[in-house]
């Protein structure tokens, strides 16, 4: 194998490394932030702000989500070449 496809190969996999590491981050972010505010509010919410609240969590998760899947991708593009 040529050195620098080899090398765009280690560049590629060190990028997927991170990316993969970066979500991990961020899901243990979340869930730890989860834990840690179960049980606190006592107070009562109306659906209309709870509904808001999940879909503010869920537009940072889906953009989180979708990055690494595009770090993903962009990943197994390189290793095609």
């Amino acid at each position: 194998m040529e050195q620098p496809q080899q090398e765009e190969r280690e560049s590629a996999a060190h990028e997927f490394q991170a990316a993969l590491d970066e979500l991990e981050s961020i899901l243990q972010a979340n869930s730890s932030q989860e834990q840690n505010t179960e049980g606190l509010y006592t107070g009562s919410l109306s659906d209309a702000q709870l509904n808001a609240e999940d879909e503010d969590l869920a537009a940072v998760d889906l953009e989180a989500f979708e990055d690494a899947v595009a770090d993903i991708e962009n990943y197994l593009a390189e290793r095609i070449r």
